[in-house]
């Protein structure tokens, strides 16, 4: 099984990392980068600022995918093919760029852990972020979507009534539904849940990620069809 911890960014009303909706050198550095362990089996999605660390240690190389084939760098490396690239003129709007003081380095997709052998985390955290993610920020009972602080979490099975703080019991409401349905179930209430609440095989945020252009190279890493 694979599941990954991906970093904790904040959430805006349009289910999108700050990061991701804003351009310049800070958000740059904390865009994602998908980490593999020495075996290549994808462990952690941390930021740009933290895969540039390790690269300058000499503790990661990059992985870039070119076509069907993967070709590593060290940090000299990757910083010698962006000044070949911005030379010629190669850069895209989906990459994200670093001005340092001295020159310009492209923000690498996946980096490998050269002394890192553990095997990825498998466990999704169940927690709010994740439930509105799962959920798409629509409420689960009359299908629109709301930002963050206009949404709730409502129990399926009400507390009163035994039903537990599962991923199988909890579902992304909005305020006005949460109250008309009250503590009865969705039967009870003559109300209709969108789709049956489950766990997900991996992060939601992760699912978000591989949907976008820039993290696509992601998916030569982690299956699309995982338990």
């Amino acid at each position: 099984m694979v599941s990954l911890a991906p970093a904790s960014p904040p959430e805006t009303s349009a289910d999108v990392p700050r990061s991701e909706c804003r351009k310049g050198p800070s958000a740059a550095l904390q865009s994602s980068v998908l980490a593999l362990n020495r075996n290549f089996m994808a462990v952690q999605v941390i930021s740009a600022k933290r895969a540039f660390c390790l690269l300058f240690k000499g503790q990661a190389e990059v992985v870039n995918v070119e076509g069907t084939q993967y070709c590593s760098y060290d940090f000299e490396g990757w910083l010698e093919l962006s000044q070949m690239k911005l030379s010629m003129g190669d850069r895209y709007d989906h990459e994200d760029w670093i001005q340092a003081v001295n020159f310009q380095i492209q923000v690498p997709r996946v980096i490998r852990l050269t002394c890192y052998d553990q095997l990825p985390k498998a466990s999704v955290k169940f927690n709010r972020r994740n439930i509105f993610l799962r959920d798409g920020h629509r409420c689960q009972y009359c299908g629109k979507r709301y930002s963050s602080p206009r949404l709730s979490l409502d129990h399926v099975l009400p507390k009163s009534r035994g039903g537990g703080e599962t991923w199988e019991n909890i579902v992304c409401a909005c305020l006005k539904c949460n109250v008309a349905k009250g503590g009865r179930t969705p039967a009870e209430a003559g109300m209709k849940l969108l789709n049956k609440p489950t766990k997900p095989k991996r992060s939601p945020l992760l699912n978000r990620q591989l949907s976008l252009r820039k993290y696509e190279c992601w998916q030569h890493f982690i299956p699309q069809s995982v338990e």
